[in-house]
């Protein structure tokens, strides 16, 4: 691929992905692409395209393309392989501050850890160094996933 990819793009596309949707690399625009699940599903079963929108419809092109010409594209690390749970981790053992770290331990155990989390580096004023540590990390998985498919990238 003669083309690099930003690594800013990547981790965008990792951030929008949900359990509803896929987003790909298009290895000859370095663009990405995000497909919902029932724009995936509309384009495997052909349906026709003027009952939809037109915003729509350009979703379902590009999903049609993605099914036509596979090799043209690359599916960027789903929610699962991010493992947001596991950057809070890394997070909670990074922050120097006993006191904090202890805190912010403490808020992901359980049911609900994701929202307390949240809350708890809002209240002890950690917000910009947990989102530094985020980006760095997201930053990390997508250099790996780059390397993985033999992908040029730049940091941008």
């Amino acid at each position: 691929m003669g083309m690099r990819v930003k690594l800013s793009e990547i981790v965008s596309g990792m951030e929008f992905q949900t359990s509803e949707s896929t987003c790909y690399l298009n290895r000859e625009t370095a663009e990405t692409v995000l497909i919902t699940d029932e724009a995936s599903s509309a384009a495997e079963e052909g349906t026709t395209l003027s009952i939809y929108p037109a915003w729509e419809r350009e979703e379902i092109e590009a999903a049609r393309d993605i099914l036509r010409n596979e090799d043209k594209y690359v599916i960027l690390p789903s929610e699962s392989e991010v493992n947001e749970y596991q950057i809070m981790e890394g997070f909670c053992r990074a922050v120097e501050d006993e006191k904090v770290s202890t805190a912010l331990s403490v808020a992901i155990q359980g049911s609900g850890a994701f929202r307390r989390f949240k809350d708890t580096v809002h209240n002890l004023g950690v917000t910009d160094k947990w989102y530094e540590f985020r980006e760095k990390a997201l930053r990390e998985i997508a250099k790996d996933w780059c390397e993985e498919n033999h992908i040029e990238y730049t940091e941008d």
